[in-house]
């Protein structure tokens, strides 16, 4: 009985691995015939999407205040400033086309600083320039910036001038 058993496991196996093997060697004669030459496909063109405008982020763009004087600036730049610098506690500055708000604030130099914590925005002028300043990044955002008066030799139109004039 052990032999008959022994007999049919044999059997099975062997007609197990005559199937297997036939599939396989199907399988390794379709894959070894050379293969079709690859033709490369053509990029396909881009689509460009054409975005609706986005009326919240054009409202963030704030309009030059009504009566700023233009200064102008080195490397073409140039900012507006609204208000009197000799007696305004608080002048406005249009840069980026956005305003900032800058309070006074006082110094020991004699120079016109205005700083706005909450933006960074700083502002400082003396007789020959101004400066424009950002503490956000720490940088120097406009140098060198004159108004037309000044390119035509007056000096800036700062507090400290006014007081000089004055004595």
């Amino acid at each position: 009985m052990n032999k008959l058993m022994i007999a049919a496991v044999i059997g099975a196996l062997s007609t197990t691995m005559l199937t297997v093997a036939t599939d396989a060697a199907a399988q390794t004669a379709t894959t070894t015939k050379p293969a079709a030459k690859a033709v490369a496909k053509k990029p396909q063109p881009r689509r460009l999407i054409k975005r609706k405008a986005n009326p919240v982020k054009e409202a963030k763009l704030d309009p030059i205040p009504e009566g700023a004087e233009k200064w102008s600036c080195n490397e073409g730049l140039s900012f507006d400033l609204k208000g009197d610098m000799k007696r305004d506690q608080i002048v406005t500055v249009h840069w980026a086309n956005k305003n900032y708000n800058l309070p006074r604030q006082s110094t020991t130099t004699g120079a016109d600083r205005f700083h706005d914590a909450a933006t960074g925005m700083d502002l400082v002028v003396i007789p020959t320039k101004a400066m424009l300043f950002s503490d956000k990044d720490s940088s120097r955002l406009a140098d060198e910036c004159k108004t037309a008066a000044m390119v035509q030799g007056a000096p800036a139109p700062t507090q400290s001038n006014a007081i000089n004039k004055t004595n």
